[in-house]
């Protein structure tokens, strides 16, 4: 039997103190990487006004886009490869080299030296080598928790973790309207000094605790997987866009080829993975139920929160902030604020649920966190659109516990359930599942917002300006422009309606009342609320079915996680590492 190769610090147990160095460390790193994922969300309107960018000219969609999602699919589809090589080579140098990557990629953000369309492809070309080094930092945190902490205490350490990168989505939702308000520059400045610090930090105190595996990189393997998931993600994005006469391009030949050609890819990398001798990921985990079912539970969960956040955010940005007097240049930062019941529930909720893990066990904590998150989706699904907030507040927060009671519970017994050599490829395999959720769920929940609103918004839309007094012509050519360009206005601070007229010149003809009534803050959300409100009611209702199937696949899991067939155990290891020893 071939045992993998054991470091000099693996042979010493890892100190007290060096266990909660490992889990300061590495909560910060998880925390600013996902930040950075949530951060830009809210902050748009301003970087699109700091780099001169209208969010409505034909094209400039797809920079919104990559802005929003191109973070997001580099983790998803790096996370397993930089796992494996941290197996490989140690989870601490691969992690180390992340955080200098990370900080190096966040000065360069900062300092965009461009206008409009350049200014915008300079941002999304450093945000993919930031998320380059986000994504070493998240495949191997959870490695260097689990070889640091002791069994009894990796729910309660593995849990800190996970609410930092959950709560890092959340917080930077807030964050971003804060420092955007100030300077758009200031939302990749605040990364700076706290890189700078904790990346000289891990480089002096963290040290290889666990067992490295040797071997070779599996080369075709990485390219299939990474190429056939890029496809498919880059086709979501793409979908997303008007094509021809559609709203939506998914009757693109383009997105079709890319959806057809990534799956028959990632068909090529599950049956290169069954043949290598050191493959890129370990296709025989999936025999370990709670290594299975933890991921697709945590798969929907992560599908569902990405898009709700979304739809929220435009829910208040659009429609429910202008309605209660809030300037569009202003929503953003306020949209920011009245999330905060999600951000407090979910940070209330975390690290307790990781902490009981540990003592009742995972399997309840998570199911009930599911079904906790789907009823958050009915009763928001049940609300009007010009709501009260404090119904609103208390189903948000409600969603936030729901979320903090399901992640740390889920990644300790996902993380428990595997062999510690695999812990590495394993942890990516986890985020990947968890960042293709994320970025799958913006296009999922987008389509169907779009699907929704395209029976009726161009209509309602028409009628709305004719009532006003724009003329026929214009406000039928105002009316059929794509929803998704209106909702992304909405979204980005625009005044959808006085940034679609200003250039037919219809305005300067009206009366002051008409002017005043077309351009204020309620004529598109009034306009929208109906149409918006039959789409919500069809993504509110998915995310509870998703909520649904991730608390099956929950209590699918079994209650005492076994090591596979042909999986050799710690223990198994140990043993025959320790009778190596005694033959030398």
């Amino acid at each position: 039997m071939t045992v993998p190769a054991v470091t000099h610090a693996a042979q010493r147990p890892a100190g007290d103190r060096y266990k909660w160095t490992a889990l300061t460390n590495t909560t910060a790193a998880v925390f600013m990487s996902a930040l950075d994922g949530s951060i830009v969300l809210i902050a748009l309107p301003a970087i699109f006004r700091g780099v001169h960018l209208d969010p409505l000219a034909p094209g400039n969609i797809a920079y919104l886009l990559w802005m929003i999602m191109g973070y997001r699919l580099v983790q998803a589809v790096l996370v397993v490869t930089v796992g494996r090589l941290g197996d490989m080579f140690g989870r601490v140098r691969i992690y180390n080299a992340g955080f200098a990557v990370f900080t190096f990629a966040s000065i360069l953000l900062s300092f965009d030296p461009f206008d409009g369309g350049h200014g915008a492809m300079w941002l999304i070309g450093w945000r993919v080598l930031q998320a380059v080094g986000g994504s070493m930092l998240m495949a191997n945190s959870a490695a260097i928790l689990t070889d640091a902490f002791p069994k009894e205490q990796r729910g309660f350490a593995l849990g800190i973790n996970q609410v930092a990168g959950l709560g890092g989505m959340f917080i930077g939702l807030v964050a971003g309207g804060l420092l955007a308000a100030w300077d758009w520059r200031a939302v990749f400045w605040v990364n700076v000094p706290v890189g700078v610090f904790f990346t000289v930090w891990a480089y002096r105190t963290l040290r290889e605790t666990g067992r490295r595996d040797g071997g070779g990189i599996d080369w075709w393997g990485n390219l299939t997987f990474a190429v056939g998931l890029s496809a498919v993600l880059i086709a979501v994005t793409f979908g997303l866009q008007p094509y021809g006469g559609h709203t939506m391009g998914w009757t693109n030949p383009l997105v079709d080829g890319l959806i057809v050609g990534g799956l028959a890819l990632l068909a090529a990398f599950v049956a290169i993975e069954n043949r290598v001798a050191a493959p890129m990921i370990q296709l025989s985990l999936f025999r370990l139920r709670a290594f299975t079912f933890g991921n697709l539970a945590g798969l929907a969960i992560s599908i569902g929160r990405g898009g709700m956040q979304f739809v929220l955010i435009i829910w208040l940005q659009g429609i429910w902030l202008p309605l209660h007097g809030y300037d569009y240049s202003d929503t953003p930062l306020w949209a920011g604020i009245f999330m905060l019941p999600l951000t407090a529930g979910f940070l209330a909720a975390g690290p307790v649920s990781g902490y009981l893990s540990d003592r009742i066990g995972s399997r309840g904590l998570a199911t009930g966190g599911a079904l906790l998150f789907g009823a958050s989706f009915l009763g928001l699904m049940l609300l009007p659109i010009d709501f009260s907030y404090w119904i609103f507040a208390v189903l948000i927060a409600l969603n936030g516990i729901a979320s903090g009671m399901f992640a740390s519970p889920n990644s300790s017994s996902i993380m428990g359930s595997v062999p510690a050599r695999l812990r590495g490829v394993a942890s990516g395999m986890r985020a990947t599942f968890q960042n293709s959720g994320t970025a799958v769920s913006i296009g999922v929940f987008f389509s169907l917002m779009i699907a929704g609103l395209a029976s009726n918004l161009p209509h309602t839309l028409t009628n709305g300006l004719q009532q006003q007094g724009v003329p026929a012509q214009v406000a039928t050519q105002v009316g059929s422009l794509p929803p998704v360009s209106s909702l992304f206005a909405a979204q980005l601070g625009v005044n959808p309606v006085q940034h679609l007229l200003q250039p037919s010149g219809v305005l300067a003809h009206l009366t002051a009342a008409r002017q005043q009534a077309l351009t204020g803050r309620e004529f598109f959300p009034n306009l929208i609320s109906g149409p918006f409100h039959s789409g919500l009611v069809v993504v509110f209702a998915f995310g509870a079915g998703l909520a649904l199937l991730a608390a099956i696949a929950s209590v699918l899991r079994g209650t005492n996680p076994a090591p596979a067939p042909n999986l050799p155990t710690e223990e198994t290891i140990a043993d025959v590492q320790h009778c190596n020893n005694s033959v030398d």
